[in-house]
């Protein structure tokens, strides 16, 4: 029996990679030079997307595979894919979450910590021979003790708040419900009396038409030019230019953004601000998260082809 035919969008490492090629005949589309030329040739018989969450699966893309079953994402986010287009034809779409979690959470939290402490800029200050020729480094701001928000209480937003306490931090948060689970938090429905209670917010909500630019200009208004934001979920929950012209202007005092509109070539504003940790896109980033991601991609894949109940369904 022929191997179902599989369309990667982009690339996969080693440890998944070798597996997908046993089970399936894949088709690497970030491989080709001319994207319209591979679809028409491998198009009408593609059966399933292994897609990563940033790149998705266009309206236009799925017109073109008529075949189309599945589409497994390898991430948690899923707003890149183009939903309607599955539900009209009934494909099936899976997702990666729980696995995540965690280390989503970690890397927010050490975020907050690296840039509220200077951390970056003080390693310098020591390789570069200041500490020796200028003395003791520019003081900085404290963790604990203070206020953050948390807009967003899913699962993400749960561990970054499970952390927070640890820092007896005063924690707040967003959602479009109080949560039953929530003990000790503060529920705060308006992101921008959310904003304006805290010293760190961190965005932790999943991306929809709904959320797109729900940190708008008056919320990071609202946070402040003491405040700082942390941004672990997707770009488009942020209105980018609103967040560069309040970091440029003071209005905002500073940000740690894991995520960027059109990454990975972000704005070049960013680059020359100097209140703003830059990361990329990386909070899954550990061997042993993208290790259960893929294997959850793959284990939803093969349940399909078998027949099977898939793991993590979105539709």
């Amino acid at each position: 029996m022929a191997k179902p035919k599989i369309l990667l969008m982009g690339p996969y490492p080693d440890w998944d990679l070798v597996d997908l090629e046993n089970r399936y005949a894949v088709h690497k589309i970030y491989e080709a030079s001319d994207r319209h030329a591979y679809i028409s040739e491998h198009g009408p018989n593609i059966r399933a997307i292994a897609t990563r969450g940033e790149l998705g699966a266009s309206a236009a893309l799925i017109q073109n595979l008529p075949k189309l079953e599945i589409i497994s994402v390898y991430g948690v986010g899923y707003d890149a894919v183009d939903l309607a287009s599955c539900r009209e034809r009934g494909i099936r779409v899976t997702n990666t979450p729980d696995v995540l979690t965690n280390d989503v959470a970690d890397l927010g939290v050490a975020m907050m910590l690296c840039q509220s402490r200077g951390m970056i800029g003080a390693e310098r200050w020591v390789t570069d021979g200041s500490w020796a020729a200028k003395g003791l480094y520019p003081l900085k701001r404290r963790v604990w003790g203070r206020r953050a928000g948390v807009l967003g209480l899913g699962r993400i937003g749960f561990e970054v708040a499970k952390r927070l306490r640890g820092f007896d931090m005063d924690i707040a948060y967003s959602d479009v419900a109080e949560k039953p689970h929530a003990e000790g938090m503060t529920f705060v429905a308006d992101p921008v009396a959310l904003a304006e209670r805290s010293d760190f917010l961190f965005v932790t909500l999943a991306a929809s038409a709904a959320t797109r630019h729900i940190v708008s200009r008056d919320v990071i208004a609202a946070l402040g030019p003491e405040g700082m934001l942390i941004n672990i979920s997707r770009a488009s929950n942020i209105d980018e230019e609103a967040l560069l012209d309040a970091l440029g202007s003071g209005v905002l005092g500073a940000a740690a953004l894991d995520v960027f509109e059109g990454e990975p070539k972000l704005n070049p504003r960013f680059l020359a601000l100097d209140n703003v940790l830059l990361q990329p896109h990386h909070a899954s980033g550990t061997v042993e998260t993208r290790k259960a991601m893929g294997q959850l991609v793959r284990d939803n894949l093969a349940a399909h082809f078998a027949g099977a109940p898939l793991i993590t369904p979105v539709i």
